[in-house]
Order: C-alpha cells, then sequence, then structure tokens
C-alpha cells in the first residue's frame, strides 16, 4: 500500500499541500506540518499527487 513521506528537512511548512487536501496536511499554530492520515486512498489519491506535484519544496513523496 501507498502512503505519504514528508521530508521535514526540506518542508518550509508554505501551506501549499494543506491547500490542495486539508483532510491530510494540516498547519499547527506554530507553523508545524502534520500529515493526519499518511494511507493513500482511492478517493484522496488525486489531490494528494496533486499535493506532491505543487510542493515549492519537493518535500513530499509517495512510496510503496
Amino acid at each position: 500500500m501507498s502512503r505519504i513521506e514528508v521530508d521535514f528537512g526540506l518542508c518550509e511548512s508554505n501551506g501549499v499541500c494543506m491547500g490542495v487536501i486539508p483532510e491530510v496536511f494540516d498547519l499547527d499554530d506554530q507553523d508545524y506540518l502534520h500529515v493526519l492520515t499518511e494511507e493513500i486512498t482511492p478517493a484522496n489519491e488525486h489531490q494528494v499527487r496533486e499535493a506532491v506535484r505543487q510542493c515549492p519544496r519537493q518535500a513530499i513523496a509517495i512510496v510503496d
């Protein structure tokens, strides 16, 4: 099963991913990114792939 992986060394917490799919990505009050669910489902796969594509730092990946 594929899952979401974030390289927090690259992540700048700019929130683009949260704008694409807030059900999966969330920024807290300290601008720290949280992955709410690592699981990729048929329902969220398109939006997760879009978040990966739009990440300015390419910090998000889909791994098997």
